[in-house]
């Protein structure tokens, strides 16, 4: 995975409040900006996309922990969760996106 962007090369979009507000104080913890917990944040859900979880796989994921339902139904869940990982993980994309990741996350701590 490429290294984080130049930091002389900016655009702005616009962003919730809420998502904002969440990133600054993951960032404070880890002591990241705000920007660049939203950047982290970012690039870890392009290498879960790239890694084969589409969108909507990771959405549902996200949102499990607040969705009612059965023992059953979130055994289920869980199960369709885990398989698609293991697919991910079993073609080795995922494994490899997150270590350059990682080893580009140091790389700008350095």
């Amino acid at each position: 995975m490429s290294a984080l962007p130049s930091t002389s090369a900016f655009s702005s979009v616009k962003l919730s409040s809420a998502l904002v507000s969440e990133a600054k104080l993951a960032a404070q913890t880890l002591r990241r900006s705000t920007a660049g917990q939203i950047e982290y944040w970012a690039l870890l859900g392009k290498a879960l996309e790239d890694g084969g979880l589409t969108t909507r796989e990771a959405t549902n994921a996200l949102d499990f922990k607040n969705t009612p339902a059965t023992s059953r139904s979130m055994a289920h869940a869980l199960d369709q969760i885990e398989a698609q990982f293991a697919q991910a993980r079993s073609s080795g994309s995922l494994a490899t996106r997150m270590r350059d990741i990682v080893q580009s996350n140091r790389t700008h701590l350095a």
